[in-house]
């Protein structure tokens, strides 16, 4: 029976603005050793590390995945409105 291939498809790296704390080259090597065929970068609001990643797969024969998290709002980000609670 093959084994069933698995790749994460929502990673966060050192280049994530808000919470990326793994290291692209450790990302990848640790995909290495699970034998996963593919890994994603999909860092928040930015893709600062997408040509680090892509390099880093190449070289450990990985297919990469590159995405962004990303944010979407109707306001403008210049318009700051008060919540009930008073927060902003």
């Amino acid at each position: 029976m093959p084994k069933p291939e698995f790749v994460h498809l929502h990673c966060h790296t050192e280049f994530s603005l808000l919470d990326g704390a793994c290291r692209v080259k450790d990302a990848v090597k640790r995909a290495v050793e699970l034998d996963m065929p593919a890994l994603a970068i999909t860092d928040h609001g930015n893709m600062h590390g997408a040509i680090h990643f892509y390099n880093a797969c190449k070289a450990a024969d990985i297919r990469p995945v590159i995405g962004c998290e990303a944010y979407l709002t109707s306001a403008s980000m210049f318009e700051r409105t008060r919540q009930a609670d008073g927060t902003h």
